[in-house]
C-alpha cells in the first residue's frame, strides 16, 4: 500500500523547517495481480490445433483381394498435369474424351457437383472419384483436388498410381 513519510529527520533543536512529505508507493500487489492476470489468460486460452485431413491409403500388398468393384459409370477419374491444370473423365481412359478444367469454384467444384449429382440420379448410387497425380503435378494439386472432396462431400475417393494411357492423354492435350 502506499505510505506517507511524514518524519522530519530526528534533530531536536535548531531551525524549523517545514516538514518534507516523501511518498512511497508499494507496487507489491498490483505486481501480483498482473502475475496472476496472466496465468489467467494463459490457462484459459486456446491454441489452435493443426488441421489435418484423414486420409486411408492403402497398403502395397501383392495380394490385393479385398478391392470391391466399381461400375466405370459412375466412376470420375482426375488427373493431376502441369501448370495447375486437370483433366478428367468419366469411364475409362480411351472411351470418353477428357476435358481440361481449372481448380477452384468455377472449375473441378462445379464439375464435381454436377457430376455427382448426374451419377446419383441415373445410377442412384454415389460418384467415385479416383485422383491420379502425375510426375508434373506438385504437392499443392493434390492437396487442392483433397480439399474439393471435402467441400464438395465426396463419400468416395481414391489417390491412384496413373496409367501410361492415362500420361499419354495429359501429353495430347499438352498438359504434361
Amino acid at each position: 500500500m502506499a505510505e506517507l513519510d511524514t518524519s522530519g529527520g530526528g534533530k531536536k533543536g535548531g531551525k524549523v523547517r517545514s516538514k518534507k512529505a516523501s511518498t512511497r508507493v508499494d507496487l507489491t500487489a498490483m505486481v501480483d495481480l498482473a502475475f496472476l492476470l496472466i496465468t489467467f489468460f494463459i490457462m484459459t486460452t486456446t491454441l489452435s490445433k493443426p488441421k489435418a485431413m484423414d486420409v486411408t491409403m492403402p497398403r502395397k500388398d501383392e495380394n490385393q483381394k479385398d478391392q470391391l468393384p466399381v461400375a466405370a459409370s459412375r466412376s470420375m477419374t482426375i488427373l493431376l498435369g502441369s501448370n495447375n491444370k486437370v483433366e478428367w473423365f468419366i469411364g475409362e481412359p480411351g472411351k470418353s474424351a477428357p476435358e481440361t478444367i481449372n481448380y477452384g469454384k468455377d472449375g473441378l467444384r462445379k464439375t464435381l457437383i454436377e457430376k455427382g449429382k448426374e451419377i446419383q440420379a441415373s445410377t442412384g448410387k454415389y460418384m467415385v472419384v479416383l485422383i491420379k497425380p502425375s510426375d508434373k503435378s506438385n504437392y499443392k494439386n493434390l492437396v487442392d483436388a483433397l480439399d474439393e472432396m471435402a467441400i464438395t462431400k465426396i463419400e468416395s475417393f481414391a489417390i491412384v498410381d496413373i496409367l501410361p494411357a492415362e500420361v499419354e492423354l495429359l501429353k495430347r492435350d499438352g498438359n504434361y
